[in-house]
């Protein structure tokens, strides 16, 4: 599904290449936030209590599933499954 018809609150596979990954603490809890493009949008990927995860780096192409959610009417999703891709 493209990035740009996500909707809040349902079950999504998107696939795109991540553009930036930052450290960020959330709530006083580490956590690992990756920016994934896919040329029609850009979603936020967040993984807590994760400080780095192996191959998730910037360039890498990556499917991902989850529910999504808004923060400041952008899109984002909480610990997704992720299949990381050549």
């Amino acid at each position: 599904m493209p990035i740009s018809e996500v909707q809040g609150r349902e079950r999504v596979t998107v696939a795109g290449v991540i553009r930036t990954v930052t450290l960020r603490p959330r709530g006083g809890v580490p956590a690992l936030e990756a920016d994934l493009d896919d040329g029609t949008g850009v979603i936020t990927l967040v993984w807590l209590g994760r400080r780095r995860i192996s191959g998730v780096e910037p360039g890498r192409s990556v499917v991902v599933t989850g529910c999504i959610g808004l923060q400041g009417g952008s899109p984002l999703m909480f610990n997704p499954r992720y299949e990381l891709r050549p």
